[in-house]
């Protein structure tokens, strides 16, 4: 395994790389507390991924309400709080709110004075750091299909061509927002183009979104499925059937699969999981009762 890697970009944002752990980080505020931030930020970085590694057996097993994994990591610990609620009722292990439980260690590292705000962004999970009175304006993709890593680096602030924003404030309880759907760099057991979540973390907001884009589903035969095993031998999904193509779908099938994941979707924000969601399949858009301003499709 090839070392932790850093890079500072033209305007002023790091970029962060270990194996699959890839981060664009930006912050604002006093020049000390930002320059120690990005200090304390690489320093916890480099060994983040090795202790993952060192669980991972652990966290590929599907989880049970009844058997949590003695987990040492604090990153390991993290993405189970955030997946034992689906425990027992579905099928899920810790690897579903990897991305954002690293941005959330990430961004602790920014939580000081001087930082007026800050964010970590791991291929499109979002970890956010809001100091009173600031605010960060995320980019929407429908379709995760055009989403590239050029496009992941400049979601954060509204830049690039988007297909939505919404603007998370201080005294918005969001820190966290996650994108999942069967074009992601992640298995999907749907058909979502996207589902976009915004929750108290971004753990909690990784975890939702790869739950509600399963959820965004429907049977019709030119779908195509394969067991995930045999696309990629690391999976934590074993021979489960994950989407591999899905045409164009006849406009009722679309609502049927988008009513699903919105029911899915409510049922989490009634249970606190979630603080909003915005889900897109096939050009059709569905949205949790609003709670955020999340201008989608504009």
């Amino acid at each position: 395994m090839n070392g932790a890697t850093r890079a500072q970009l033209s305007d002023g944002r790091w970029h962060l790389q270990h194996g699959p752990i890839d981060l664009v980080i930006a912050a604002d505020g006093e020049a000390e507390a930002v320059a120690a931030a990005h200090a304390a930020a690489w320093a916890r970085f480099e060994s983040l991924l090795g202790e993952l590694v060192a669980e991972l057996p652990l966290l590929r097993r599907p989880l049970q309400p009844d058997a949590q994994p003695a987990l040492q990591g604090a990153v390991a610990r993290r993405m189970v709080a955030a997946c034992l609620p689906f425990a027992g009722h579905i099928f899920i292990t810790p690897m579903a709110a990897v991305a954002g439980a690293v941005a959330q260690e990430i961004v602790a590292a920014y939580q000081r004075p001087g930082i007026a705000r800050a964010w970590v962004n791991n291929g499109g999970d979002i970890a956010l750091h809001l100091a009173d009175g600031a605010s960060a304006t995320v980019g929407l993709y429908a379709d995760l299909s055009r989403f590239d890593a050029g496009a992941a680096a400049r979601t954060v602030a509204g830049q690039g061509t988007v297909d939505g924003r919404f603007t998370v404030h201080a005294a918005s309880p969001v820190r966290g927002v996650a994108t999942s759907g069967w074009r992601g760099r992640s298995f999907s057991l749907g058909i979502a183009d996207s589902v976009t979540v915004l929750a108290a973390t971004a753990a909690q907001a990784d975890a939702a979104a790869t739950v509600i884009a399963n959820a965004v589903n429907v049977a019709h035969p030119a779908i195509q499925r394969r067991p995930a095993n045999l696309l990629r031998d690391d999976t934590d999904l074993g021979e489960i059937l994950v989407t591999t193509d899905v045409p164009s779908l006849p406009p009722d099938l679309v609502r049927q699969a988008l009513a699903q994941g919105l029911r899915c979707a409510q049922a989490l924000q009634r249970q606190g999981l979630l603080i909003d969601a915005a889900l897109v399949c096939q050009g059709s858009l569905a949205r949790t009762p609003e709670s955020q301003p999340l201008q989608c499709l504009a």
